[in-house]
């Protein structure tokens, strides 16, 4: 202790204008030795420490400083060890015993001129430390506490300040205070710190945009968007990770030009790139009419547009979801070198060496419904790839003829329904046996599976056999219609009835003698069959049938006029069968009343008071019977139609063989062979 008292006596001497340095090194005595040069008056030293106190050690900076220091009744314990071999300033000395009490747990904080606070480190921030408004870099490194606060430009504080929170002095307390409005941030630390803060703000806190140029193409023969959509087909895959993160370039078609924004030194690659692309072309657009053959040319134009566009429309949404900033980034440079140049290495991508499979925004389709062609206009990509649509478009569709019986059975008390009544084996709509005449079988009832022959037609081959007590059955109609896949065919037997829809109040003439005009629609009386088949590669044929039979049921009076009673009765079907099967449908059912008397002699009244009377409900069913036979397109497709040719009279039956190409062989040539 006597020891450090004694050093600290000295260093009290050295303070003085008059006094001398402590412990002035001087070299022994020699002839060479030579009388020490005077310190300046405020120099400290040397100095040597060794497992002093903090208490020691504060009330030496309160010498250094001539300031009095405030201090708690307690403070961390610890002992300093120190030894400043050269002579130093009072400044740096005291600056050296500040970092030494904050590696301690000790911070010392300035108070005015005249007073220094010291507490614990760990409450310093709440002491009111001093706060700096200028540059920290300007002060010398210390250990000393402040608080600083930093505001930011460019950068997110509540970004930057969480990743150098590990940083900062763990000892401190607590964290930055961050004020997010403000953008900015209030850090109490020592100086050291606060100025490795300040210094990294000063690289990072700068414009995204730092860098970059930005320069305007002008083309005088390609159009801009195109241009760029071709860059970014070479610049796609691994050339974008070389072009860098805030590398972009795109399209401006109102004036024509690119805008490209990248490092200054890769604006001489663009240079080149947009230089070749920009060059002057004959057009390759082309014209082409394709005629079709099976197809309609607005139907087919219509399914060409429609994918087009829809083409399109998906390659801009790919478009526009594309970033424009390169999505890899490259290594960043080191603190104060400059950045090094972005290498762009060519690939082996060659621009129309492949044909395209995207249509052009030049493409264009049109109808032409005189000559039934497609007119096309595009590149020779789009020509070659509506061609090979137009292929597949274009084709025969399958057709069907479907023969149809309508036959009206009166139903007996007994029988349910037409199909019943005539004894039919039906299987899923299917007629598969009954009471009909087949091509090699009796007109007795037949069992088991029915084979089509082909070679009668369907109201030869169905022959509604009858018993010799009652016939029961009538075939109203026998129609035959032809129609393609996906068609409609419709097929109506009956009568149009006038029918009065409205009144019309028309007392200023004089042709109605009640003063009204009538306004007659006409309904249609009868069956009306509509089918639409679906064929399949197979033979397979789904049909969706629609029936309807309106019936006349009786007359009611409306306003004066008698109107029909019409009755209506309709179903929906769809059964898919094989072609050549045969297809039944029944259920559409009607009850008619009807009365009759026996008149007894000339007396009108009388007679029929004393005649016999008879009341009659009769039950009758339509049952369609449908045989659907897919077409081949060859000669077979005629031999029904043929068949029912050759059964007219010789007088009809040769010029009708004659009109279409197909005369009867002459029997005498036949007979010479």
């Amino acid at each position: 202790m006597k020891h450090f008292f004694f050093r600290l006596a000295a260093c009290a001497l050295v303070l003085a204008p008059t006094s001398l340095p402590l412990r002035a090194q001087t070299p022994p005595p020699g002839p060479a030795a030579t009388a020490p040069a005077p310190l300046p008056s405020d120099a400290v030293g040397p100095l040597d420490l060794r497992e002093e106190s903090i208490d020691q050690v504060i009330a030496m900076i309160e010498r250094f400083t001539g300031k009095t220091v405030l201090r708690p009744q307690a403070l961390p314990a610890a002992t300093i060890t120190v030894h400043l071999k050269e002579t130093v300033t009072r400044e740096e000395a005291v600056r050296a015993l500040e970092t030494l009490l904050n590696l301690n747990g000790v911070a010392i904080t300035p108070m005015g001129d005249h007073f220094i606070k010291v507490t614990a480190l760990n409450m310093a921030k709440s002491e009111a430390p001093e706060l700096i408004d200028g540059s920290t870099l300007l002060l010398a490194p210390s250990g000393r506490i402040a608080s600083k606060v930093f505001q930011l430009n460019f950068l997110r504080v509540a970004e930057f300040m969480p990743q150098v929170a590990g940083l900062l002095s763990p000892n401190t307390g607590s964290p930055p205070v961050i004020f997010e409005k403000a953008n900015a941030a209030l850090v109490t630390d020592s100086i050291t710190n606060l100025q490795r803060i300040e210094t990294l703000l000063s690289r990072l806190d700068q414009p995204a945009l730092g860098g970059l140029t930005p320069k305007f193409y002008t083309l005088h023969f390609a159009k801009a968007s195109d241009v760029v959509n071709k860059m970014r087909t070479i610049l796609s895959g691994a050339l974008q990770s070389q072009l860098g993160t805030a590398t972009t370039y795109n399209a401006d078609d109102r004036t024509n030009q690119i805008v490209v924004i990248s490092d200054p030194r890769q604006i001489a690659f663009f240079d080149d790139l947009i230089a070749k692309l920009d060059v002057k072309s004959d057009p390759n657009t082309r014209n082409e009419v394709i005629f079709l053959k099976h197809a309609t040319s607005k139907d087919v134009a219509q399914i060409l547009s429609q994918l087009v566009a829809g083409q399109n429309n998906a390659a801009k949404a790919q478009e526009s979801a594309r970033p424009n900033v390169m999505p890899a980034a490259a290594a960043p440079a080191a603190p104060g070198a400059a950045p090094a140049p972005v290498a762009i290495v060519p690939t082996g991508l060659t621009l129309g060496s492949e044909p395209s499979n995207q249509f052009s925004a030049l493409l264009t389709i049109f109808a032409d419904e005189r000559s039934n062609s497609i007119v096309v206009s595009g590149t020779v990509d789009d020509i070659r790839l509506i061609n090979d649509l137009v292929t597949k478009i274009d084709v025969l569709l399958a057709q069907v003829r479907i023969e149809v019986v309508i036959a009206e059975v009166t139903l007996g008390d007994e029988a349910t329904s037409g199909i019943s009544a005539l004894g039919l084996k039906i299987d899923g709509d299917k007629l598969v046996g009954g009471s009909f005449a087949m091509a090699g079988a009796s007109s007795s009832a037949v069992t088991g599976t029915r084979q089509p022959t082909g070679d009668l037609d369907l109201a030869a081959e169905i022959a509604l056999t009858t018993t010799p007590r009652k016939t029961n059955a009538t075939i109203l109609s026998v129609p035959s219609i032809i129609t393609t896949h996906n068609k409609e065919g419709k097929i109506f037997v009956g009568e149009q009835r006038p029918v009065i829809s409205s009144y019309l109040n028309d007392t200023s003439t004089t042709t109605t003698s009640s003063g009204y005009r009538s306004n007659v629609s006409y309904k249609d009386i009868g069956i009306d069959l509509t089918v639409k088949p679906l064929i399949g590669n197979d033979g397979s044929v789904q049909l969706e049938i629609k029936q309807e039979v309106n019936d006349i049921l009786g007359e009611i009076t409306i306003d004066g006029n008698q109107q029909p009673r019409i009755g209506r009765r309709s179903t929906n079907s769809f059964v898919s069968v094989k072609s050549g099967d045969i297809v039944v449908l029944g259920g559409l059912q009607r009850t008619s009343k009807s009365k009759t008397s026996s008149r007894l002699g000339p007396i009108p009244i009388l007679g029929d008071l004393l005649g016999s009377r008879k009341r009659d409900d009769t039950r009758t069913d339509l049952v369609f019977f449908l045989r659907p036979t897919v077409l081949t397109n060859t000669a077979t497709d005629n031999v029904s139609a043929l068949q029912q040719i050759d059964k007219l009279p010789a007088k009809q039956r040769d010029p009708i063989r004659e009109a279409i190409g197909q005369p009867l062989p002459d029997p005498k040539k036949k007979k010479s062979r």
